[in-house]
């Protein structure tokens, strides 16, 4: 009883100094990233206007984690970081009185993603009651705190490149770069919306026990994936003509977003998830050896 006493303090202390040591690493990263944005941009009393998006981007999450803990629930977790999205790109608009053509096209198609995969994601966890990747997750609060706390850095990181581009004060019109940014963002927003719907419909045939393997899905195991991280490229071509000086280093947005889905939650956490589920099915092995991870293979 006395080592068993005695071993419970100490990991108490050693769960506290990883928290720390996590929230320590997100504050860090978001200062970075609002110094950078911050560079060359406007203000509004004073005040860098990147750097209150990035304040507020944080903020939102961590007064959504009050009711989230206490509900004990995550089913608001995605439809939070969406909002959060479509509040930090409208202040930039509204504190700089951004109305060129560049910042218009910037904070509407970040909306039109926002609003479809926040509703989308939002009305799936309502109909599956829960989001399993939260159930070790939400009663040990600092690890949930953590992770709606890194819900609002990834907001600012995949967001930042427009962000600093609205707030820069540079204006710009729309050139053949952002054109072809938006061609980008057009096919890749195309790609992440009929591979969701092709998911949800094969799912209401199917069921959740068959893993789906038809329309994008037959030319890659994760086509809304690359929707996802080929729309974040396109925003990145429209912002960048408006930057300068230090912000140029939030055009690491879609590599933040590849890296995040491919080497850390996204393709990994499902990956995993499926070889449990279909590994020993024969089917399944044909279909992962004839199907590319990410990116489309239509011809075989």
């Amino acid at each position: 009883m006395n080592a068993e006493a005695a071993r419970k303090p100490a990991t108490r202390g050693a769960a506290a100094l990883q928290f720390l040591l996590r929230m320590s690493s997100v504050l860090v990263l978001a200062l970075a990233f609002a110094l950078a944005g911050s560079h060359t941009g406007a203000s509004w009393h004073g005040w860098p206007i990147f750097a209150l998006c990035a304040l507020l981007a944080l903020a939102l999450q961590w007064l959504a984690f009050v009711p989230a803990w206490l509900l004990q629930t995550e089913k608001f977790y995605d439809l939070t970081g969406s909002c959060t999205y479509l509040s930090v790109i409208w202040l930039a608009v509204g504190l700089s009185g951004a109305s060129d053509s560049r910042s218009l096209l910037l904070a509407g198609c970040i909306s039109l993603w926002a609003l479809r995969l926040g509703s989308f994601l939002f009305l799936r966890v309502l109909k599956d009651g829960s989001d399993s990747r939260f159930d070790r997750i939400k009663p040990h609060a600092g690890t949930f705190l953590f992770t709606w706390s890194l819900q609002g850095l990834w907001v600012l990181i995949t967001a930042g490149c427009a962000l600093a581009a609205i707030s820069g004060g540079r204006g710009g019109q729309v050139g053949l770069l952002e054109l072809a940014g938006l061609l980008l963002w057009l096919g890749g927003f195309t790609i992440e919306v009929i591979a969701d719907h092709q998911k949800r419909a094969f799912r209401r045939t199917h069921g959740s026990e068959r893993f789906i393997d038809s329309g994008l899905w037959s030319c890659s195991r994760h086509p809304n994936y690359f929707g996802e991280i080929l729309l974040w490229c396109g925003i990145a071509l429209i912002a960048a003509p408006a930057l300068a000086g230090w912000q140029w280093l939030t055009l690491l947005s879609p590599l933040f977003v590849f890296l995040l889905l491919t080497r850390v939650s996204g393709v990994p956490l499902l990956e995993r998830k499926a070889d449990r589920r279909w590994g020993n099915d024969p089917e399944w092995q044909a279909y992962r050896a004839r199907t590319p991870v990410l990116v489309p293979r239509p011809w075989r």
